[in-house]
């Protein structure tokens, strides 16, 4: 398993412990660094010398939302170098907000949150065991 921390941009403190959860029963025992919003996800990836395993980012945030959030990683040619996969995990699934991820900025992966606790864990597990296994630039 790669060791990086996951980052969990998510502004419910009850989706966060269900995907903290989610990550224990699939063994995955990467540190979760939780962010509310997209400014201190945002500091911190700026100012921490991990390099983090994947981000998982909500769309809904308060603030900047995620496609705010990580057209602002893209921007950021120090950031965009750390090559750190981000992945949208999100209740909100429009069309438009899908094919402006894809088309506008660098997201690996846009994801609806499923209903239940199983679904959205098989969900998890594919991701996680995709990103485990893909090399990207800052893979050792």
């Amino acid at each position: 398993m790669k060791h990086g921390p996951v980052i969990l941009i998510e502004d419910d403190a009850d989706d966060k412990d269900v995907f903290q959860d989610i990550l224990k029963d699939l063994k995955v025992f990467n540190p979760v660094v939780w962010f509310k919003n997209c400014d201190e996800a945002f500091s911190y990836l700026k100012t921490t010398s991990e390099q983090p395993f994947i981000i998982f980012c909500d769309v809904n945030l308060p603030g900047l939302s995620g496609i705010e959030c990580k057209r602002q990683i893209d921007n950021d040619q120090e950031l965009r170098k750390k090559s750190i996969p981000f992945v949208f995990c999100s209740t909100s699934v429009d069309q438009k907000t899908v094919d402006e991820a894809y088309t506008k900025m660098t997201v690996q992966g846009y994801f609806q949150k499923k209903n239940t606790y199983a679904e959205l864990k098989e969900t998890i597990k594919l991701i996680v065991a995709y990103w485990e296994e893909c090399k990207h630039p800052n893979t050792k």
